[in-house]
């Protein structure tokens, strides 16, 4: 199971709403969450990604995220297009919850995990 977080999720998720557009699920360099359309650097590549803890190639070891994404996804690379209003995708919205993201040989399974406030 991979966990998406954080201020890099909430981005991408904002993004996609005011684009209104789909979020995109991609495994090549990495896995990684972007808003289906949206704002690029200047150098290339998308201003607003959220990678998978443990599986962005600028922060972790090549073979330990390789490894990981192999391990939930195979070896090949690909897209997969969510709607911005799925119900877990939109449950996350404007919180500071988590994305849980497990893949078995036939689906790809969305969960969110949202604290609410004064809960344990």
């Amino acid at each position: 199971m991979l966990r998406f977080t954080g201020t890099e999720l909430q981005a991408v998720l904002a993004e996609a709403g005011i684009n209104g557009c789909r979020v995109i699920l991609v495994k090549d360099q990495g896995v990684y969450l972007m808003s289906e359309i949206g704002e690029s650097k200047p150098e290339g590549g998308r201003k607003r990604v959220a990678y998978a803890t443990g599986c962005n190639p600028e922060i972790d070891d090549f073979e330990s995220w390789w490894q990981r994404a192999r391990d939930e996804f195979g070896g090949d690379d690909f897209v997969e297009y969510f709607n911005v209003d799925d119900p877990v995708l939109a449950a996350l919205r404007g919180t500071s919850g988590s994305l849980l993201l497990e893949a078995t040989p036939t689906h790809l399974c969305l969960a969110a995990e949202v604290t609410v406030p004064g809960k344990l």
